[in-house]
């Protein structure tokens, strides 16, 4: 019987004692007799100071020797980096690039889980760009981006969004000639078990898994979007708000823990617009779904309105970082962008 180690690891960023942040990295060994797991071990490398950063008792620490400590993988998830529980997703110090043109310089945001946070700036300002890159499209030169803790800047896209990062377009990216569930239901492939065979033959575990992907989509995101009327029709032939809908269906189809939502409201009526800022409020305070978003809008009525925080770049830069009040008190901002005149109460 063959004996098999695995080891993975997973950085954690923790405060020290001048307030810097410092990355620490815990590794994971699991050892297989055969294909059976037996034990673990999970050792890493902490200082004494690391202790005091603790957001909750780290628990026990068995001293190896100078700074190398063994324990328990439960009590890491319990919270030894505090940053890895406040925030669901950290952008630090990222910088993006095209050629000369500097589209993001150092941009560093944190996202707190469970809030709807809003990156407001001018057109131009790199809000689009920092989108795709939490998601991947892009990969900026330097910095990093951390979701649940987890450096996540090295992964493909497909492989955030099966960590459960989803996200919505500026400019509808659907499938016209495809039906308003057949959208929806791509976004939920990442979940299906099946392999290429057995969803060819349609049997057994396959058509019940089916089924039960298709009652969720149709009982809870086709229900909770009010689009059962269109659901056979084909996209291609919908009103502009109705696919802006099915978009925002099909992101939710993935059950994502953190929404990426770019504009969602461009091109919408005034009725549009309070049905989607609806929307967005249910999927975020909904028990069913408690889902972080993560809001790019021009709209500054539904962005004071909705946010729990606010990120305004400019030219690539973070100006500031706040509640919707301190921000619409901020003279850099309202230079930059807002304006001297309230023009955002007309949707308030």
């Amino acid at each position: 019987m063959l004996i098999y180690c695995f080891l993975t690891w997973t950085d954690f960023q923790v405060t020290g004692k001048t307030g810097d942040q410092v990355v620490r990295r815990v590794t994971r060994a699991i050892f297989f007799l055969g294909r059976v797991p037996v034990t673990e071990v999970v050792f890493g490398f902490f200082s004494a100071s690391d202790n005091n950063s603790c957001t909750v008792d780290p628990g026990p620490f068995y001293l190896i020797s100078e700074g190398l400590y063994f324990f328990s993988w439960e009590t890491i998830m319990a919270g030894v980096s505090g940053s890895a529980h406040d925030y669901i997703l950290e952008v630090d110090g990222v910088h993006m690039y095209f050629g000369r043109v500097s589209a993001l310089t150092d941009v560093s945001i944190k996202v707190e889980k469970g809030s709807i946070h809003s990156i407001i700036g001018p057109n131009g300002a790199g809000k689009t760009v920092m989108l795709n890159c939490i998601n991947g499209l892009y990969r900026p030169q330097k910095g990093k981006i951390f979701f649940k803790g987890n450096d996540i800047s090295h992964l493909s896209p497909h492989r955030r969004a099966s960590l459960g990062l989803s996200r919505t377009f500026q400019k509808i990216e659907l499938f016209g000639g495809m039906t308003v569930l057949d959208n929806i239901r791509l976004g939920r492939h990442i979940h299906l078990k099946s392999g290429i065979l057995a969803s060819a033959l349609y049997f057994g575990k396959t058509a019940k898994e089916e089924i039960e992907h298709r009652k969720f989509i149709e009982e809870e995101i086709i229900d909770l979007l009010e689009i059962e009327s269109i659901r056979h029709k084909t996209v291609g032939m919908l009103p502009y708000g109705l696919q802006k809908r099915v978009e925002l269906g099909r992101a939710l189809a993935l059950d994502p823990e953190i929404i990426l939502l770019d504009e969602p409201l461009a091109g919408l009526n005034l009725e549009e617009v309070e049905d989607m800022a609806r929307f967005i409020i249910d999927i975020n305070e909904d028990e069913k779904w408690k889902i972080t978003c993560l809001l790019v809008e021009h709209d500054m009525g539904v962005v004071m309105d909705l946010s729990h925080q606010v990120s305004v770049l400019n030219f690539g830069n973070l100006i500031t970082t706040g509640t919707p009040e301190e921000v619409q008190k901020n003279p850099q901002v309202v230079e930059a962008y807002l304006g001297e005149e309230d023009l955002y109460a007309t949707r308030r």
